[in-house]
């Protein structure tokens, strides 16, 4: 008879633990900083261009990035993050003024893009960045990924860290 009752209280005991969080509730802030829900890099194929691109200092260019998801519905609700890097030296481009986001839904095999807008810098002038690499992150996520950059330097607004260029809000294909 003893047994049954030491069984009931440890197995009460395991119940009660379960209901802890095992890292002291952690969980919650770790939520904040990123949406369960958002598309990842690893889910998602990447095609940046074919590029519209700027042929001589002081024209524009435009440079489509599509996403397709591969995995489970995903979502994108926010600009996307990229910064253009040369060597050392990287800029962040920002986002569209006239742009707002909105919250999409990538069902599997679902598309979305975004298109990046920069005018092209003088080879070799110090308020240009001479761009190699293009990193993306993705709204909601942490990772993120680089893709070569071969459009040409990338003219600066004031210096080649602020660079004259901007990221629209993600459209869904079709739209």
């Amino acid at each position: 008879m003893r047994a049954i009752p030491l069984t009931v209280t440890a197995l009460a005991a395991a119940v009660l633990l379960t209901g802890c969080g095992s890292d002291g509730g952690s969980d919650s802030a770790d939520k904040k900083n990123h949406d369960d829900t958002a598309c990842r890099l690893g889910g998602v194929s990447v095609q940046v261009g074919p590029a519209n691109a700027a042929p001589a200092a002081g024209d524009t260019g435009d440079v489509p990035v599509t996403i397709s998801n591969r995995g489970a519905e995903c979502t994108l609700e926010g600009f996307p993050g990229v910064t253009l890097s040369a060597g050392g030296a990287s800029a962040t481009v920002s986002a569209q003024q006239a742009g707002t986001p909105q919250k999409l839904t990538l069902a599997k095999d679902g598309t979305a893009s975004f298109t990046l807008t920069y005018v092209r810098g003088a080879e070799g002038d110090a308020k240009s960045l001479g761009a190699t690499k293009l990193r993306l992150a993705l709204p909601g996520a942490t990772d993120s990924k680089s893709f070569p950059w071969s459009y040409g330097p990338v003219r600066g607004k004031k210096d080649a860290h602020d660079p004259e260029a901007s990221v629209t809000a993600f459209q869904q294909a079709g739209d």
